[in-house]
């Protein structure tokens, strides 16, 4: 499968979105780690769900994706994007997230998440496993996402909106 700079066939605007976009994950990931170190059961769960509640829409945002920036576009575009979404299984693209996208992100990443919850019994060693499965799950949902944001903008040959134009990053 080709890495998301692959997908942007040589495009500056994309790949500056997609460099963006990868320093966002892996400042949330870093989060999750932490979360996910946590000796606690379903701590890192409720982390990790409110960590990709907000980088979702932030890094649809960089490519001018995320429910607010759609909305503003006439009909006949947002139906485009939705449409060219649906399409390519993009997920997330231009929706809010809701508990329901959540769950279906998380079964996508379902064995990463089972074997960090089984590994956190397992005194230190298991939480540093569990840590470093907690930043493995939430890079690789946030890759899959700017992946996802690539397609649709290259299939619809959008060009991602000038930093003035996107949302700020929570």
């Amino acid at each position: 499968m080709p890495s998301s700079i692959e997908l942007a066939r040589g495009d500056e605007k994309l790949i500056a979105a997609i460099h963006r976009s990868r320093r966002l994950i892996g400042r949330k990931a870093l989060m999750a780690a932490a979360a996910s170190a946590i000796p606690l059961p379903g701590v890192d769960w409720m982390a990790d769900a409110a960590l990709l509640s907000r980088l979702v829409p932030q890094i649809s945002s960089e490519f001018g994706l995320s429910v607010t920036q759609v909305e503003k576009l006439a009909p006949h575009q947002r139906e485009r994007i939705q449409k060219a979404a649906t399409t390519l299984g993009a997920l997330l693209v231009g929706r809010l997230v809701t508990r329901e996208l959540l769950m279906k992100l998380a079964r996508h990443a379902g064995i990463r998440l089972t074997a960090k919850q089984a590994t956190k019994y397992v005194p230190i060693a298991g939480q540093v496993v569990s840590a470093a499965l907690g930043y493995a799950a939430l890079r690789a949902l946030g890759e899959q996402h700017i992946k996802d944001c690539v397609r649709v903008s290259t299939t619809l040959a959008l060009t991602p909106p000038e930093p003035a134009e996107r949302l700020k990053p929570a």
